[in-house]
């Protein structure tokens, strides 16, 4: 699986081919500092590492009186790394909430009918999850461990709560979409 940052880069670099100074205005643009901090180093030395691993090529253009520039563009076998790594990140839940974040912002790469179908199974995991916090939860078991315990375990509860909603208003989207 694909690091955050290699995530998200792929991810623009999906859409169409972009140079690392494009991508940093991209990030800068959508605001995305405020729920996924990336620096500028790290998009340079993310695109390096991706590209070492043969998941996009880079190729040198120039324009104009501008210094040479690096276009990137997906490779099959990033295409491949990218559409698995978006597919596990939906599939799963995780209190780092920015990996389902970053997948859901590459919802569009899949199908509508896919779109709902891995929503759909996301919601399925996170009632399971859920459901098994719940269990935990009993008057016997409040009595045994501390208050902080208890509280954060509901805080926990409040997480996959908050996971489903916002799933299900995606799968919401993705309906009206159809």
């Amino acid at each position: 699986m694909l690091s955050k940052p290699a995530t998200m880069l792929l991810g623009f670099i999906y859409e169409k081919p972009l140079n690392a100074y494009e991508i940093i205005k991209l990030l800068n643009y959508m605001n995305v500092k405020w729920w996924f901090n990336i620096a500028d180093s790290t998009v340079y030395s993310t695109l390096k590492t991706l590209e070492k691993k043969e998941f996009i090529s880079g190729t040198t253009e120039k324009v104009g009186n501008m210094p040479d520039r690096t276009v990137y563009k997906l490779s099959d076998k990033g295409k491949s790394e990218f559409i698995n790594t978006l597919k596990a990140s939906i599939l799963q839940f995780n209190y780092d909430t920015n990996i389902f974040s970053i997948a859901a912002f590459f919802l569009s790469t899949f199908t509508p009918d896919e779109q709902q179908e891995l929503l759909q199974e996301r919601l399925n995991i996170l009632q399971k999850y859920r459901a098994g916090i719940d269990k935990q939860i009993n008057p016997l078991w409040e009595n045994e461990v501390s208050s902080a315990h208890s509280a954060n375990v509901k805080r926990m509860i409040d997480l996959v709560d908050a996971e489903i909603t916002g799933t299900n208003r995606l799968l919401e989207s993705c309906n009206a979409n159809i």
